[in-house]
């Protein structure tokens, strides 16, 4: 198969970048997204050029390390699959594809196809954790959860992190990954004795980073490679109303002279 690439380089945070055309002729169908940027890669180096700057790790959905735009869709065309699980079947033949970073204020270019995603590190660091010992995995497996709850504890905890959902939000938000992260751990009885504190330190935290508010659009759970849906984000509204109002000191007593 034949392509021409579209790809933005930018040498450096905060230096201009521009999208650059790259021919991609004989490509297999069989090969992922990520293997056929490797050849191009490797095609550019042995010409002398600049490779492609992109993030990669495990290369099986996992990491969510291959986040970038894909002819405008995050991580590409195929459903519940992130950049490094899209085939180059996928695409037409003799087709141009554009690909570019993330587009957001909280996810500056770092270089090419890299931004920095650490304000989702930051938000987990707010209190995406569980402090209180919770014993070894026998004494865990001893504490009753309900399947429906287990079940969509995993759901919510299958979140990579990559931020398609903050690339593919209108408004730029990060609501989809910090409810994934406080419902998995909000439906778990390890996770009761913070939960309220867990919510107002994460959601701070990711107003702090300049992520966009949430008008539920749905957009982030169409573009999320594990498919997580809105729901989470109603949860969390829920939760940190309720931590609002539990949080205010009560008024003493007394007349309202």
């Amino acid at each position: 198969m034949d392509f021409t690439l579209r790809v933005w380089r930018q040498a450096a945070p905060g230096t201009p970048g521009r999208f650059v055309d790259y021919p991609a002729p004989g490509i297999s169908p069989d090969a992922s997204f990520l293997e056929m940027l490797d050849v191009v890669n490797e095609r550019l180096i042995e010409q002398g050029h600049e490779p492609i700057a992109f993030s990669h790790d495990c290369r099986e959905g996992i990491c969510g390390s291959c986040a970038m735009m894909i002819d405008g869709v995050a991580h590409g065309p195929v459903a519940g699959a992130a950049a490094c699980q899209v085939h180059m079947r996928s695409f037409r033949t003799g087709a141009r594809v554009t690909i570019e970073p993330w587009r957001s204020v909280a996810f500056p270019v770092i270089k090419d196809l890299v931004t920095d995603r650490s304000a989702l590190d930051r938000i987990i660091q707010a209190g995406g954790f569980i402090t209180a010992p919770t014993g070894g995995a026998r004494d865990a497996n001893e504490i009753l959860v309900p399947k429906d709850a287990a079940d969509a504890a995993m759901d919510a905890a299958s979140c990579i992190g990559c931020g398609a959902c903050v690339a593919a939000c209108p408004n730029g938000s990060a609501s989809l990954f910090t409810a994934a992260k406080l419902t998995h751990l909000g439906l778990l009885p390890q996770g009761q004795p913070e939960r309220s504190r867990r919510t107002l330190g994460m959601v701070a935290q990711m107003d702090r980073e300049h992520f966009g508010h949430c008008t539920l659009f749905g957009e982030c759970q169409d573009a999320c490679p594990k498919q997580i849906s809105i729901d989470a984000i109603a949860r969390m509204n829920r939760d940190y109303l309720h931590a609002v109002i539990t949080a205010r000191p009560e008024r003493s007593g007394g007349g309202t002279g």
